[in-house]
């Protein structure tokens, strides 16, 4: 009889659960295909429309989580759960969670800051938290950056979106800096003549702003020059470089010379 009583229950519970079970199965497969479906749309309509780089990696993320905290509630409703007291139990544990996670909520915020004010974007050059890159995606908690020798770096939005940071690619021009040295006795009029040939010479090196050369100081081994020229920001470091170079090639041709520290030794015996 008791073996008659417990298959009685099981049929019951199988007739009542049952379909409500497979149901829920159905759903969860169905609806965790439409939102990859969805999500994958997203991300194509984002490449056709030219949308921000920038906040691709972050929309599709926010879609798919969004998607799938539905489809969680959805298929616990149709089990019979009451979605009230997991609300409630819910409300609850995300207090938990978000104590327990606070740095990863402020990551998050960072975040949403970035995205929203955009003190960078995909593809600028940066310097923050102690690193200098390229960055290459901003994610939801965190920002890539890949360095000029090909590191990659993970940082924190939380840290980056609250500090200062230096972005190298809002402006289109940029002023490049040179500290140029000549002998005492050389030819301050010529070595100003040569270098302003130089840079004359160099069709990356802006005419506006007019390059700007002066005697800038009166060192123990040599005359200085302050060299500034304004040049487009993609051509800042090939400009700084061959500049340095032509330099160094010219000035011995023109019969300047470039000084180096020396000191003189007197022995007395």
């Amino acid at each position: 009889m008791e073996i008659e009583k417990i298959t009685s229950q099981l049929i019951e519970i199988g007739v009542e659960y049952g379909p409500k079970l497979l149901g829920a199965i159905a759903a969860w497969v169905i609806g965790g295909w439409i939102i990859r479906a969805a999500t994958r749309g997203v991300g194509n309509v984002m490449d056709r429309s030219k949308f921000d780089a920038s906040l691709k990696p972050f929309l599709k993320s926010m879609v798919n989580i969004v998607l799938k905290a539905m489809l969680v509630i959805s298929v616990l409703g149709m089990l019979g759960v009451q979605m009230t007291s997991f609300v409630a139990i819910l409300g609850a544990a995300g207090l938990a969670i978000g104590l327990a996670l606070s740095g990863t909520l402020q990551n998050f915020a960072g975040g949403v800051m970035i995205l929203i004010f955009k003190p960078f974007k995909v593809g600028d050059v940066i310097d923050a938290q102690g690193y200098l890159g390229s960055i290459s995606e901003i994610q939801i908690f965190n920002t890539i950056m890949v360095t000029p020798d090909n590191k990659t770096i993970i940082i924190p939005n939380g840290g980056l979106s609250t500090s200062s940071l230096t972005n190298y690619s809002t402006e289109e021009k940029r002023r490049v800096d040179w500290t140029v040295g000549i002998a005492y006795g050389d030819d301050v009029d010529k070595a100003k003549a040569v270098i302003k040939k130089l840079a004359d010479s160099d069709d990356r090196i802006l005419n506006e702003p007019e390059i700007f050369i002066a005697v800038s100081e009166l060192a123990d081994s040599s005359v200085n020059f302050a060299v500034r020229a304004w040049v487009n920001s993609a051509d800042y470091w090939d400009v700084f470089f061959a500049m340095n170079e032509n330099v160094y090639k010219t000035f011995g041709k023109e019969g300047l010379n470039i000084p180096f520290p020396q000191m003189d030794v007197h022995i007395q015996k």
